[in-house]
């Protein structure tokens, strides 16, 4: 049996700590009034040069009333998006952890599916990991809701009435993004992810003091069943909350995308609590050749992910149709590091560090590898997100390295806890054997 160590415990809770602290601050200090935003607009503007602002300036002094009307328009729509800040910072953090957990889900279910040999000395492990998918992805539906609500539509502009009736392809949509049917759509997601989650692992568990195979049976049929509900929601969580961000703009392989990217993710964390356990000296039963597989999962996935961002791209930018074209044009303009940057850092970074098979069975060289995958995709959900929601008011600072603190240790902790709740051995699983004598 595993056990929960005082030092990690601690971490985790410092984690939280920070991370809550930071998060305050981030609210506290996102609410500026008009003057103080017009006042950082006039800074800004005479650091960048004078000439052209002291025009303007002239216009506005000699009674030029449009000119007027609309600085104050671009002041409030700077307001606003200052003010988007560190709801957006909250909302990227907490999907991204919750995707971690969605995508292990996603991929355990897939190993007993198809009766995979080399994973079952895995399972435990991933059911740890998707110990946080309830409790996380209601935290993400929570934050979404709540920016619509108790907040100013600081996320989802199709939310805000006022919105809405100025915009006819946003009244087009009305019938599918819309506040009530947005959170009943959720709870259904969550509630179907959730049950096969508790299903899956109490089959798993009773199978280890079960004498027949009933309980395996079972496991593969919900499986195979669970599968097919995930294709069908994990597109339909990635249009209600990611892509209705900008509810302008849409892509057939949004969906696909955001599967790819989180089933990287999970499978990276994956490895990571792998090789953490092995230097603790548990999971005495994995060997180099079970972080190989995983790794090589990692290779791959990160070369899927790299295909359908460029079908994506590609198709888009060839078609220039301008509903499509402005979501690549705006982070080419304001993002165009965070978003070339982790185009390098989850496709040539992975194909430069596990393109070798020997690499594969280096415990810090995968780590090293998976660390910058992680953060390569928590760029590209980043991406998805900010611009948006603050446009260029993004920055990584407060807010978002605060909100990854808050989720990373509440992460740490839900899925450290659930692995000391069963032994990390599945017993009774048909494929036991052959996963622990499995050899490449």
């Amino acid at each position: 049996m595993y056990t929960f160590s005082n030092k990690l415990r601690t971490f985790s809770f410092a984690l939280i700590i920070l991370g809550l602290l930071g998060v305050g601050y981030g609210f506290m200090t996102s609410h500026k009034s008009l003057e103080e935003v017009k006042t950082m607009l006039t800074e800004e503007a005479s650091a960048h040069g004078g000439g052209h602002d002291e025009a303007a300036s002239h216009d506005v002094v000699n009674g030029s009333h449009e000119e007027e009307v609309h600085g104050d328009a671009h002041a409030e729509h700077v307001q606003h998006q200052i003010a988007n800040r560190p709801w957006s910072a909250l909302y990227v953090a907490a999907f991204f952890f919750m995707m971690i957990s969605l995508g292990i889900l996603a991929f355990y279910a897939i190993q007993i599916a198809s009766q995979a040999g080399w994973s079952p000395v895995l399972f435990r492990v991933m059911e740890g990991m998707t110990a946080y998918l309830l409790p996380g992805a209601l935290i993400v539906l929570g934050i979404a809701i709540a920016s619509g609500t108790i907040g100013h539509y600081n996320l989802f502009i199709w939310m805000n009435p006022e919105v809405v009736a100025d915009d006819k392809l946003i009244q087009g949509k009305s019938s599918w993004l819309n506040l009530p049917w947005f959170a009943i759509r959720g709870l259904i997601y969550i509630a179907g992810w959730s049950l096969y989650r508790y299903f899956s692992r109490k089959f798993s568990i009773a199978q280890d003091t079960a004498e027949d195979k009933s309980n395996f049976k079972k496991s593969f049929r919900i499986s195979a069943a669970f599968l097919v509900f995930f294709i069908y929601t994990e597109s339909m969580m990635s249009w209600d909350w990611i892509m209705s961000v900008d509810p302008h703009w849409f892509s057939t392989l949004f969906g696909w995308y955001v599967f790819a990217s989180m089933f990287v993710s999970g499978i990276t964390v994956l490895s990571l609590i792998i090789i953490y356990l092995k230097s603790r000296n548990y999971l005495e039963f994995v060997n180099e050749n079970h972080l190989h597989d995983v790794a090589k999962f990692m290779f791959a996935f990160s070369i899927f992910w790299t295909y359908l961002w460029f079908s994506q791209f590609m198709l888009i930018w060839y078609s220039n149709i301008p509903e499509e074209v402005t979501y690549f044009v705006t982070r080419f303009g304001d993002y165009k590091l965070p978003f070339l940057g982790m185009v390098v850092m989850n496709f040539v970074f992975p194909i430069l560090m596990l393109m070798n098979a020997d690499f594969k069975r280096v415990p810090w060289f995968v780590v090293m590898t998976g660390l910058v995958i992680l953060a390569g995709h928590y760029i590209d959900i980043f991406n998805m997100i900010m611009p948006a929601t603050v446009g260029d008011r993004w920055y990584i600072g407060i807010p978002e390295i605060s909100s990854l603190l808050l989720f990373a240790g509440l992460f740490i902790f839900i899925v450290f806890t659930a692995l000391t709740k069963a032994p990390l051995l599945v017993k009774g699983y048909p494929f036991r054997k052959e996963s622990e004598d499995f050899h490449y």
